[in-house]
């Protein structure tokens, strides 16, 4: 991709690389060295640049911190056999972040500045994308309220900010999941279909109690009545019953239009896989697993791509699902997007930014 915006950069001094272990990455711990920042004021985003990561400084009356107008994204960029850098469906990020800025009060961010900014910061941080079988660059795109104002009112001011870790895998086996029939994620008319801070901060509670019963994520039900699945914590949820795809509609204003599912989903139609948008009940789940019909149930994300579901706990009770062969669907969906991603498989539905 060619760019246009002349952004001024400010380099580190010394590189954090040559002493970073490659080979034992921790997600989201290790951060690149530099990052794109813009300012929003006065009605405009001014002032694009690059500089190196570092603490921000920030007014103890900072509107985020107290009144949460913060939302993000997250991407992903990989390297192909010949060193290139490709990353995998930024517009579609871009546009996400602009709704969910939308319904947080925030300005509208112009593609030029989202792209044109994070074009040159991994031109400018290309080695810090893994070559590694399964890595990746994860890239956090984000913005704040930047007011320095004790009031409920949305802030005047905002920063923009895309930074970059490299990343091994986020789940490194099947994970288990419980049904969550007690407490609520999101409801209509919320902010369920945001990604914004708020959001996975009122989920930590829940989540945590799970993690110590010895559950990886919780499947969140409908907040009205708890009888129907939307999404797990950190990913969207799809079922396989009777040889269809089931996985919960987004126009509900609940649940994240996860943007990995959005390609799963391409890609079923793609292969003439059937597949419904509709809500699956705890009940039918239940059944499902009770009368051997649930063939396969797998998460999708871009942190997780394809996660594995291997156990199901719901209404008391815990339901180990069959081992998936090479040929079911989410393991030739997770084959058919790595190779994309990688550059190993031909792009038809120009997803990749090749950079």
């Amino acid at each position: 991709m060619k760019t246009s915006l002349a952004l001024p950069v400010t380099k580190v001094e010394k590189s954090k690389l040559p002493n970073t272990d490659f080979s034992n990455l921790t997600f989201g711990r290790t951060i690149s060295d530099h990052m794109f920042v813009a300012d929003y004021k006065n009605g405009e985003w001014t002032e694009p640049r690059i500089e190196p990561y570092a603490p921000l400084s920030l007014n103890p009356a900072n509107a985020t911190l107290h009144y949460g107008q913060s939302i993000f994204e997250g991407l992903k960029a990989y390297k192909n056999e010949k060193g290139e850098i490709l990353v995998f469906r930024a517009d579609a990020n871009w546009r996400r972040l602009n709704e969910s800025a939308e319904r947080m009060c925030m300005p509208q961010l112009p593609e030029e500045i989202f792209l044109e900014g994070l074009v040159q910061l991994l031109e400018l941080d290309k080695d810090w994308v893994p070559t590694a079988k399964g890595a990746s660059l994860y890239i956090r795109p984000y913005m704040f309220a930047t007011d320095d104002y004790i009031g409920v009112k949305p802030s005047d001011t905002y920063k923009f900010i895309i930074f970059t870790c490299p990343v091994g895998n986020y789940y490194n086996k099947p994970v288990s999941v419980k049904v969550e029939t007690n407490f609520t994620r999101a409801t209509e008319g919320g902010t369920g279909a945001a990604k914004t801070a708020g959001n996975y901060a009122a989920s930590l509670y829940p989540a945590l109690k799970a993690q110590k019963a010895g559950y990886d994520q919780l499947l969140w039900t409908d907040g009205k009545s708890h009888s129907k699945i939307e999404e797990s914590g950190t990913m969207n949820i799809m079922f396989k019953i009777n040889g269809k795809i089931i996985t919960a509609p987004t126009n509900t204003g609940t649940i994240l239009k996860g943007i990995t599912r959005d390609s799963v989903i391409q890609l079923a139609k793609d292969w003439g896989v059937a597949l419904e948008e509709r809500f699956l009940t705890v009940g039918e789940l239940e059944t499902a697993l009770n009368d051997g019909t649930l063939e396969e149930a797998f998460g999708t994300g871009t942190a997780a791509t394809i996660a594995h579901v291997e156990r199901i706990h719901v209404n008391g009770a815990d339901y180990t699902l069959p081992q998936k062969n090479k040929d079911a669907f989410s393991n030739r969906v997770l084959t058919e997007l790595d190779g994309i991603k990688y550059g190993k498989i031909q792009d038809d539905h120009n997803w990749i930014i090749k950079i």
